[in-house]
């Protein structure tokens, strides 16, 4: 019998697929692995490897359809599994919550203690917006959100950079970034002094020191 390994990361997010896939196989009345990939937000080839592993533990069925097409629905233990990733869905997103409204709070008293009352957010998402309620409760001002690939004006009601060479340099950088944390991290430390670049402990992230690159040149540091 084979078993999937894979860092906790990895598994979360194929949890997470899963409970998505589930969800969408039962509340549509026809999907295709397409319309499921572009749903997830994750590759074609990803998406066929989950749904078979889904057939594979008796979660979903298939059922030919008319022009080559298959029907997918959900078997009995199918609705028993998207009930159980659901609440542990909903039980890991609160622990998350409390947890990264903690770190943040920690982290904008430490910069407070420093006489730093600037920051810029770097990533877009949920992180990034419980960091800026976090900002509300302590004398930090976000200023800008810095995200290189969203095509939004403003974030959280911040307004939102793409260009290293735009950010204040009074302001310390928060990474909030939670789908490549360590990247933006070492993108920062490159480019600005690594002293300016911060980041909640629940990110877990290295320190190493990176090398120096110029704010205009493109690439991170490897």
């Amino acid at each position: 019998m084979s078993t999937h390994s894979g860092s906790p990361i990895e598994q979360d997010q194929e949890a997470e697929s899963t409970r998505l896939m589930l969800d969408a196989i039962e509340t549509r009345d026809h999907v295709t692995q397409r319309g499921l990939a572009s749903e997830l937000g994750i590759a074609l080839g990803l998406t066929n490897i989950y749904l078979k592993r889904c057939i594979n533990k008796g979660l979903i069925k298939v059922r030919k359809a008319p022009a080559r097409r298959y029907a997918y629905y959900l078997t009995a233990k199918g609705f028993s599994e998207k009930a159980r990733l659901t609440a542990k869905f909903l039980a890991r997103s609160l622990s998350f919550f409390r947890l990264a409204r903690e770190d943040c709070a920690e982290l904008f008293g430490a910069c407070e203690a420093r006489g730093l009352t600037r920051a810029v957010l770097a990533g877009a998402g949920d992180l990034c917006e419980i960091a800026t309620l976090a900002a509300l409760d302590s004398g930090i001002e976000v200023v800008a959100i810095f995200d290189e690939e969203t095509n939004r004006q403003q974030f959280a009601g911040v307004p939102v950079v793409r260009s290293l060479e735009t950010l204040p340099e009074d302001a310390v950088v928060v990474v909030t970034d939670i789908k490549d944390p360590q990247a933006v991290y070492n993108r920062l430390a490159a480019a600005l002094d690594p002293e300016r670049v911060l980041f909640p402990n629940l990110l877990r992230l290295s320190r190493h020191r990176a090398p120096r690159v110029a704010v205009g040149q493109s690439g991170a540091a490897g």
